[in-house]
C-alpha cells in the first residue's frame, strides 16, 4: 500500500491513467486521469471489484477523457455561461427534427429567453462544479427579486428548462448530480388560462388602428427606410389579429405559403378579402400542418406591393436586408413606441405583446359565436385548450343568450322575439 492509502495501483496505457483501490471505497476500483490544462485529476469509480474488468473500464475512461480534452471540453472548469452555450448548441440540432425530440425555431427562442433569465439571476462565470442539486431550489424567490410581477406559470416553465440543462450537464460529465430539485410551484386556478388582450370597452384596439395610420404616414416618419419598416409592423399586427396565428408561425411564413385570395360578401353586406394560408408543421408549436382561410387578405396584398422581397422562398416579414425574418428586437422597439403612443404605459405589467393579438382574434371569434372547433383549427390548437383558456368568453355568451326573450312557435320550436 502506498503512502496515500492506495492499494492494487496500476498504470494503464503508458501511464496515461491509473486504476487503484482506496480503503474507504471497499474493494471497488477507482480510476484517475491527470488533466494538465486544468491542473487536477479526474477521478471516477469503475464500479467493479474485479481487476480485469477494472482494466477494461479504466482504459475506456482514459481514452474517452483524452478525446474530450483534445476536443476542448472542460471537464472541471466549465462555467454556467459555457454550460448554457453548450446546451443551446445541442438544442439547436433539434430544430425541425421529426418526432418527439423536435422543436420549432419559436420554441428555441423561448428556451434562449429562459436561459437569459438564468444568467441574469446567477453569474455566467460561476463554476458548475460549485453548484449542487439544491442550488436553484428557491428559483421563484430568486426571480421575484428581478421581476416582482412574474407569474407562477412562467417560473414553473423556467424551472423545467433549468432542469433539462442540468440533466444535459450530468450526461455530458459536467455535473456530478443527475437532477435539480425545486420547491413546488403552485399555479393559482385560472392563471394558466389568463390571456391579456386589448380592452374593447376602453377602445384600446380602435386606438391602436387609429395610431397606426399616423405611425406610417410620411408626415410622422419622413425617412423612407424607417417608414418601410413601420409599414411592415402595421401589416404584421393586422395579420396576427385576423389570422390568430402564433407569432413564430407568421414570422416564418414565406410567400410560398400564401396560396390564394378570394373576395366575398360578409353577413353585413361588406366585401372582404379572404386569404388562404399554409402553416407548415416545422414552424408550428404542435408540429401539425394546417391550411386556413381567413380575413386579412388585403394586408398581405398590400405588403406584397411595397416589400422588396417577394420571391417564393422569401419571408413575408423580413429584416432590412431580406436575409432573415423580422427580428424580435425590431418588433419590440416598435411595439414599445406604439403602446406609449396609444397611452398604455403599463403594457408590460399587463403583458400586452404581439401574442396578445392572437388572443384578441380568438376572443372576437368566440364572442361572435364561431364554433369552438373552427376557432381551434384556425388557431392551430385543440378545442379543449380553447375551452380552458377562453371559458370567460363562453360564460359571457351564455349570459347574453339567457337574457334574450324566447317565444314558442306554432310548430313548438322556441325562437327569440
Amino acid at each position: 500500500m502506498s503512502n496515500n492509502g492506495k492499494s492494487d495501483a496500476e498504470w494503464l496505457l503508458g501511464e496515461r491513467g491509473e486504476i487503484y483501490r482506496m480503503p474507504r471505497s471497499g474493494r471497488v476500483f477507482q480510476c484517475r486521469v491527470w488533466l494538465s490544462s486544468e491542473r487536477k485529476y479526474l477521478r471516477r469509480s469503475l464500479k467493479t471489484t474485479d481487476l480485469e474488468t477494472a482494466r477494461v473500464r479504466g482504459e475506456k475512461l482514459i481514452l474517452e477523457t483524452h478525446s474530450d480534452i483534445a476536443s476542448g471540453k472542460k471537464l472541471f472548469g466549465i462555467t454556467l455561461g459555457e454550460l448554457v452555450g453548450e446546451y443551446l448548441k445541442w438544442r439547436q440540432q433539434d430544430v425541425g427534427v421529426e418526432g418527439g425530440t423536435g422543436i420549432t425555431e419559436g420554441r428555441l427562442g423561448t428556451i434562449k429567453s429562459q436561459c437569459r433569465a438564468l444568467l441574469r439571476t446567477k453569474s455566467e462565470k460561476l463554476k458548475v462544479s460549485e453548484l449542487d442539486k439544491n442550488s436553484f431550489f428557491d428559483w421563484g424567490q430568486m426571480r421575484r427579486q428581478d421581476n416582482p410581477t412574474i407569474r407562477p406559470v412562467t417560473i414553473r416553465n423556467e424551472t423545467a428548462t433549468i432542469g433539462q440543462i442540468f440533466s444535459f450537464a450530468y450526461r455530458e460529465g459536467y455535473s456530478h448530480f443527475p437532477k435539480m430539485i425545486f420547491r413546488e410551484i403552485k399555479i393559482p386556478k385560472g392563471d394558466v388560462g389568463k390571456r391579456d388582450i386589448f380592452d374593447r370597452e376602453k377602445g384600446e384596439y380602435d386606438r391602436l388602428t387609429s395610431f397606426l395610420r399616423r405611425y406610417v404616414s410620411k408626415k410622422e416618419c419622413p425617412d423612407p427606410e424607417e417608414r418601410l419598416e413601420r409599414n411592415k409592423i402595421r401589416d404584421y399586427i393586422y395579420t396576427l389579429s385576423n389570422t390568430c396565428m402564433r407569432t413564430g408561425e407568421l414570422r416564418q411564413m414565406t410567400w410560398n405559403d400564401v396560396l390564394g385570395y378570394q373576395e366575398v360578401v360578409d353577413e353585413t353586406g361588406k366585401i372582404v378579402c379572404l386569404v388562404k394560408l399554409r402553416i407548415r408543421k416545422e414552424t408550428t408549436k404542435v408540429r401539425n400542418e394546417r391550411t386556413i382561410v381567413v380575413r386579412g387578405g388585403e394586408y398581405i396584398k398590400r405588403l406584397r406591393s411595397y416589400s422588396p422581397y417577394t420571391e417564393p422562398d422569401d419571408f413575408l416579414f423580413t429584416n432590412k436586408t431580406g436575409t432573415f425574418q423580422l427580428g424580435t428586437r425590431e418588433l419590440y422597439k416598435h411595439w414599445d413606441a406604439i403602446m406609449r403612443g396609444i397611452d398604455i404605459p403599463d403594457y408590460k405589467e399587463r403583458k400586452l405583446s404581439f401574442y396578445s393579438l392572437r388572443h384578441f382574434g380568438i376572443t372576437l371569434r368566440m364572442d361572435s359565436g364561431v364554433p369552438i372547433a373552427d376557432v381551434a383549427y384556425i388557431a392551430g390548437t385543440s378545442s379543449t385548450h380553447i375551452e380552458n383558456h377562453y371559458r370567460h368568453i363562453q360564460d359571457d355568451m351564455m349570459v347574453r343568450s339567457a337574457k334574450r326573450n324566447f317565444t314558442q312557435s306554432i310548430e313548438g320550436r322556441f325562437q327569440p322575439d
